[in-house]
């Protein structure tokens, strides 16, 4: 009997599990509903299948939680009673607000310092038509609340409603610190109010850190150097501190996950010895993309994915079907169009593509931001209760 060609290529699954607790073995957990589901739902498992787990359960796993009294101390311990300068911090509720009410628990006075016309993941402040009228140079000028009032008035996130302005000054006031609020967007403007700084971006926290350190500052920590041990037995994260941490209650942090290799590493095992397959295994977070209305980047975590199998180092290495069809092959149809499409693909022999007009436009992404990202849209982030997703397919390509 004639064999039939695959007609499906990649196939994103969210997987239903059990509400995860601390102390669970997340690991069989993972397994047996990956497993169990392939068995209800008629698929099969294949090698190179991905199975991705959020990293808010693997958390949840590891118990990794802290309060803001433990925010509070470790602020302290490292700033004493200095006037410290925040700056920088993404505008969110669920992912700064928390962390600043322990910020400002621990300290006497806070100069917040956001930077203009938006924070680092694209959360807006203010607008370019008003910057641009009033004859401001957000690269160099610093303005003052009552400047950015003046100028800008109320500025309100389209999707949440909430003056951040407002409302982080009124949480600093709330938790007994003394409040001052400015705007800019040079690290070393924070030094003309102090010299001791907490910087809170994200992806460009290291060249904030060396600008402050060379301007001055006498004491520069980032969010990766809070919570980076433990206080008083509370979780932590030795390589991000509290980057990547989310609201868990009105006074608690669930922190990004401890290490975890070797909870990919053991699921990776698990489903060999019971299936025979070589999946590969990782943990995602946010995705790495941007939102066209919005203007909002995902990614407010640290990374994409904090562990995975050694099968998903790298990036992609494809060749852009369209091309080859309009240029190498722009006389051929059919089957003959076919044939030697696939003949390219099957010619390449695994060495980088990078310079190959026949794979412009592929995207050179590493693997697991490319998958994190699609597995992320699969899970969502609301009431879905598939917190693993199965990627199949990923791999394949037009030969398989």
């Amino acid at each position: 009997m004639e064999k039939k060609e695959r007609r499906v290529g990649t196939i994103s699954r969210g997987i239903r599990c059990p509400i995860i607790r601390e102390g669970d073995d997340l690991a069989k957990i993972v397994a047996d509903s990956v497993i169990e589901a392939a068995e209800i739902e008629g698929f099969e498992l294949r090698d190179r299948d991905v199975i991705s787990m959020t990293e808010s359960i693997v958390a949840r796993s590891q118990g990794n939680y802290a309060t803001i009294q433990d925010i509070a101390a470790d602020v302290k311990a490292k700033f004493g009673d200095e006037t410290i300068g925040v700056i920088f911090p993404i505008l969110s509720r669920n992912r700064f607000a928390i962390c600043l009410k322990g910020i400002a628990k621990g300290a006497k006075k806070i100069v917040l310092m956001l930077s203009y016309p938006s924070d680092e993941v694209g959360n807006s402040l203010a607008t370019y038509d008003l910057i641009d009228a009033a004859g401001i140079n957000p690269y160099s000028d610093v303005l003052t609340l009552e400047r950015y009032r003046e100028v800008f008035g109320v500025q309100k996130l389209e999707f949440t409603g909430v003056d951040y302005v407002e409302y982080y000054g009124n949480l600093i006031k709330e938790m007994g610190a003394e409040v001052e609020i400015i705007f800019a967007n040079q690290p070393k403007a924070i030094l003309e109010y102090t010299d001791c700084v907490l910087t809170c971006d994200i992806h460009t926290r290291a060249r904030t850190k060396r600008l402050l350190k060379a301007a001055g500052a006498k004491i520069v920590c980032g969010l990766d150097d809070i919570l980076n041990k433990s206080i008083n037995g509370s979780g932590y994260n030795e390589k991000y501190g509290l980057l990547g941490s989310n609201k868990s209650t009105e006074e608690s942090i669930k922190l990004f996950p401890k290490e975890c290799k070797d909870l990919v590493l053991d699921v990776q095992s698990r489903v060999l010895k019971r299936t025979g397959k070589h999946v590969e295994v990782m943990v995602y977070g946010d995705g790495a993309f941007k939102d066209p209305q919005g203007k909002i980047w995902e990614l407010a975590d640290p990374v994409v994915s904090p562990a995975f199998t050694d099968g998903l180092i790298g990036t992609p290495n494809e060749l852009k079907l369209k091309y080859l069809a309009d240029n190498d092959f722009k006389d051929l149809s059919g089957e003959e169009l076919k044939a030697a499409i696939s003949a390219s693909i099957k010619a390449k022999d695994g060495s980088s593509l990078v310079g190959n007009m026949a794979a412009q436009g592929t995207t050179p992404r590493q693997l697991t931001d490319l998958i994190g990202s699609l597995c992320d849209l699969t899970s969502g982030s609301g009431d879905k209760g598939t917190p693993v997703v199965l990627v199949q397919g990923y791999f394949d390509n037009y030969t398989n």
